[in-house]
């Protein structure tokens, strides 16, 4: 998506509900917005991979399999909870497959559906892993912002997540 400030209208005109482009205003909230997730997202992989050698986007998948009933989801629950596209959770899924974090298997009652299931070694490897994204979310996150603006945030994201 791009967002080009030549197309918004002046800073000072007004931002009606069915305004389709953003203020100049607007558009600097929505850029500090994504500067800061990315910011975070990218401070947090690099320690991650170079402590642990392993993904956010691997971490995330032990985590939500770890937070499941049974230790399990269907792959195309678990790519709806990572934000994967299911051919990236799938190719994802192999990977740690292979390196017996993760087991394949089928939902019952359903003879085509399949699971994923994550394994012994798999809780093992995300109880190790969260020790370092635990820290760099409160380095990065918490420590940046106080009790107050961490209530405001909550609020705001979860009112953007509706």
């Amino acid at each position: 998506m791009t967002d080009t400030a030549a197309h918004a209208p002046p800073a000072d005109s007004p931002a009606p509900a069915t305004r389709s482009v953003p203020t100049r205003e607007q558009l600097v909230s929505w850029r500090a917005f994504l500067r800061a997730h990315a910011t975070i997202i990218r401070a947090l992989e690099t320690e991650l991979v170079a402590e642990q050698n392993i993904s956010l986007a691997a971490y995330d998948v032990l985590l939500q399999l770890a937070e499941a009933p049974g230790r399990r989801l269907r792959m195309t629950e678990l790519a709806d909870a990572v934000l994967l596209s299911r051919s990236g959770v799938t190719r994802l899924v192999d990977r740690l497959e292979k390196s017996g974090l993760v087991a394949r298997c089928p939902v019952e009652n359903d003879g085509r559906g399949v699971a994923a299931e994550l394994t012994e070694a798999g809780l093992n490897r995300l109880r190790i892993a969260s020790r370092t994204h635990l820290n760099g979310i409160v380095r990065y996150f918490v420590a940046k912002l106080d009790a107050e603006q961490l209530g405001e945030l909550e609020q705001i994201s979860r009112r953007l997540a509706e």
